[in-house]
């Protein structure tokens, strides 16, 4: 418990300097994070993408052949 008794003796600023930077710090790092894990690509819809493309080759194809 030294590093609370060491807290108790700051000046009343200085606390609310340190509790500011530390809820500012968590914020932006929770914000930096969340950016970079949404930012990236995305698996899922790669894999969609890539369903569609070949559902509509697939469609494609059968038309020609019922029109032939």
């Amino acid at each position: 418990m030294t590093g609370l008794s060491g807290y108790r003796a700051l000046a009343p600023k200085t606390k609310n300097l340190l509790v500011a930077g530390g809820l500012s710090a968590f914020v932006f790092g929770v914000y930096f994070y969340t950016m970079r894990a949404v930012g990236g690509t995305d698996e899922l819809q790669l894999a969609i993408d890539k369903f569609e493309e070949q559902k509509h080759k697939n469609e494609t194809e059968a038309s020609l052949i019922h029109k032939a």
